[in-house]
C-alpha cells in the first residue's frame, strides 16, 4: 500500500451511469455508451481534508466510488491487459453540485458542477495488491450508512474502463480514474463527516466545511 495524497495534479478521469441502481435512482436509462467527464487536478484532497461547501452552494452531493490509479502510459490497452497498466486502487467521493450539475447537462457540458476546488476527494492508501471486481464499498454520513454496494455491480468494470478509456486517449502515470457511485447518494452540508470505505483499502474521512467569506 502507498499513503495518500502521492499524487500531484493528478488527472481525474469520471465515470457516470456506472451502477444499475443508480441509473434507476435517477430514473435515466442505461446510457448507450459510458458517460465521461473530467475533475480538474485542484478539485483533490486528501484524508481528514475539508470538503468546502460553496457559498452559494444549494444542493451539494457525496458519491463514494472506487478510484483507479494508473501506473504506467496506456493507450490502446486490451482489457486483459488493463491490471499491467494499474498502480492500485483508492477510496473517492466524487463530490458534486447537483444545481449547477443540472444546467450544464442541459447544454451537454459538465465542469463547475462536478469540478471545483476539493470536490475529489481521495485516499487514504493507494492499494496495489487487490482484485477490484467485487469489494465492498459503503458510505456513511455522521456514521448513517447510506451506500452499501459492491464493486461487482459495475456496468462496465475496471478492466473495460482502462480498455475504453486508452482506446480514445493516452493515459498517463498517476491519472485516477472514478469507477462511478451506486444509489443512495445524498446531500450534505457543512459540519457534517462523510466516510468512504472500500474493503481492502480503508476508510475516506472528510469533514465538510462552509467556504470562508
Amino acid at each position: 500500500m502507498v499513503v495518500l495524497p502521492p499524487l500531484e495534479q493528478p488527472r481525474i478521469f469520471g465515470f457516470a451511469y456506472n451502477y444499475a441502481s443508480h441509473v434507476d435512482e435517477t430514473d435515466r436509462e442505461v446510457p448507450e455508451v459510458p458517460v465521461c467527464f473530467m475533475k480538474p487536478s485542484t478539485a483533490v484532497v486528501g484524508p481528514g481534508d475539508a470538503i468546502v461547501y460553496p457559498a452559494d452552494g444549494e444542493l451539494i452531493h457525496f458519491e463514494g466510488e472506487l478510484v483507479v490509479v494508473i501506473g504506467k502510459e496506456a493507450r490502446h490497452v486490451k482489457p486483459a491487459e488493463a491490471h499491467e497498466y494499474i498502480l492500485g486502487y483508492t477510496c473517492g467521493n466524487d463530490v458534486s453540485d447537483r444545481i449547477v450539475q443540472r444546467k450544464e447537462s442541459k447544454f451537454g457540458t459538465l465542469l463547475i458542477g462536478k469540478g471545483q476546488d476539493t470536490f475529489a476527494p481521495l485516499g487514504p492508501v493507494i492499494a496495489t495488491e487487490l482484485d477490484p471486481s467485487g469489494l465492498a464499498l459503503t458510505t456513511r454520513v455522521n456514521g448513517a450508512v447510506l451506500q452499501s454496494a459492491s464493486t461487482a455491480d459495475l456496468l462496465l468494470a475496471v478492466p473495460d474502463i482502462v480498455g475504453y478509456l486508452s482506446r480514445y486517449l493516452t493515459l498517463l502515470p498517476g491519472d485516477v480514474i472514478m469507477t462511478g457511485t451506486p444509489s443512495g447518494v445524498g446531500p450534505i452540508r457543512p459540519g457534517d463527516e462523510v466516510e468512504v470505505e472500500i474493503e481492502g483499502i480503508g476508510v475516506l474521512r472528510n469533514p465538510v466545511v462552509a467556504e470562508s467569506p
